[in-house]
């Protein structure tokens, strides 16, 4: 990064268009107050000034203000505007990628509403102009990009994983008929999952498929476009987001289906539900659902019912930033695990107040800062802890994972559990209904 070239440059203040209303309000209307710096993690767990989010949001506008105004311009030194050379850019790399998780807890905190999760956004933007992403995390990308999938998971690998769990599905049901269904078209319902889940969470595949089961639902996997995850999201590499948005939008219509059902994750269910039709340029000509709220849709109907008296360990919540804060997606949860659990005890904070885990933001793809990951996420090991609960629930395998790296990192001893695995638990199967039967896994 010695020397950036004409064409970097250009392509990263091209971002600070003049024409972007919402991003020019947010740039000129933080005043410094400092209010948000509690609400981040990072300033919270290291009490670095650099990591105050206002910090963040000054280098961004630093830039627009060298380039896009008058006074920045003539006086740069006096208006604090900076240059876009290497200097700058790596303090962008630094804090912009490497210190925040995007969460938008700061959002909530600011006294002018500024949205500086917003402008993070927009900077990492900038740097993927530049083509200065993070390498581990333009390697996640990629792989979603070359394979379909973030895991990279081969088709074989994939329908093997698949075919043993419709086994196992069939044999804790007690029904043949129980399957897995792939690629099967025309169902009500297509369902998303996080790469993670085949490669080394399958238990949730199984919590899920025996909800449908329970369910009589109509739904099926597809083996073609499964990843409910868009790293790009978090790269801000926009062209190659909506590459990733626009290939579910593809299977979707490939199979008819009549709704995308997101699988617990966060970052994919706003990515795909809220900025994939930016992303594409167009509305989608589906709904979009995240289980969380067809699970609790589900137990409110009467589909499915569960008995709390089969979960009596205490249960505590993680509430996944972008699932809460950004999707809006706060009370279906906990009337899930109080329908489920028998001693449920909230985190303080909580719900939009909630910490965040550290996972979020890419940096559970980014080992270069794997030190600071862990150490913002001893805040939440401290949270866990004083509940005394003996399981953590979070409807998100981003948070899954960083849980369970907390969880062995400092001794929690305790079970992190997405909402399906809970619910599954608690099921209370009754003679079945069944539709008709799935077909299984070994056809199309």
């Amino acid at each position: 990064m010695e020397h950036l070239s004409k064409d970097q440059i250009k392509k990263a203040l091209d971002v600070l268009n003049t024409a972007d209303g919402k991003l020019l309000t947010h740039l000129n209307s933080c005043v410094h107050c400092g209010l948000c710096a509690e609400s981040c993690v990072y300033f919270r767990a290291m009490s670095d000034i650099r990591f105050i989010p206002a910090s963040k949001v000054d280098i961004v506008s630093s830039v627009y203000r060298r380039y896009h105004t008058l006074a920045g311009k003539v006086a740069p030194g006096l208006t604090g505007a900076r240059k876009l050379n290497s200097k700058t850019v790596e303090e962008m790399i630094d804090l912009l990628y490497g210190a925040c998780t995007m969460c938008g807890r700061c959002v909530s905190h600011c006294s002018v509403g500024v949205d500086i999760s917003y402008v993070v956004r927009k900077g990492r933007e900038m740097l993927a102009g530049m083509g200065l992403v993070p390498r581990t995390l333009q390697s996640t990308v990629d792989a979603a990009i070359t394979t379909g999938n973030n895991m990279s998971i081969s088709d074989d690998e994939f329908r093997d994983t698949l075919s043993w769990l419709e086994e196992d599905l069939r044999f804790e049901v007690n029904d043949d008929n129980a399957s897995i269904p792939l690629n099967v078209k025309g169902r009500k319902f297509l369902y998303t999952l996080n790469p993670r889940e085949p490669k080394f969470f399958p238990l949730s595949i199984s919590a899920m498929a025996k909800v449908f089961y329970a369910a009589g639902e109509s739904w099926t996997l597809s083996t073609r476009m499964y990843d409910v995850t868009n790293y790009a999201y978090y790269s801000g590499n926009l062209e190659e987001a909506a590459v990733i948005a626009q290939r579910l939008c593809d299977e979707m219509h490939h199979l008819e289906a009549g709704k995308c059902v997101l699988a617990e994750c966060g970052h994919g269910s706003r990515a795909f539900r809220w900025e994939g039709p930016n992303y594409i340029h167009r509305e989608y000509p589906f709904e979009v659902i995240t289980s969380v709220e067809l699970l609790a849709q589900y137990l409110r109907k009467g589909r499915i019912k569960t008995d709390p008296e089969k979960n009596t360990e205490i249960v505590t919540l993680h509430d996944p930033c972008n699932l809460v804060r950004s999707g809006g997606i706060l009370e279906e949860q906990r009337y899930i695990l109080k329908k489920s659990v028998k001693n449920f005890v909230e985190m303080t904070p909580h719900g939009n107040d909630n910490l965040c885990c550290g996972g979020g933001g890419g940096q559970l793809a980014m080992s270069e800062y794997n030190g600071r990951r862990l150490k913002i996420g001893e805040l939440k090991a401290d949270q866990i802890r004083k509940t005394g609960a003996k399981i953590v629930a979070t409807p998100c395998h981003n948070c899954v994972d960083q849980l369970s790296q907390l969880n062995v990192t400092f001794k929690l001893g305790v079970q992190i559990k997405t909402l399906a695995e809970i619910v599954a638990d608690a099921l209370v199967l009754e003679e079945k209904k069944v539709l008709s039967p799935e077909k299984s896994i070994h056809n199309e």
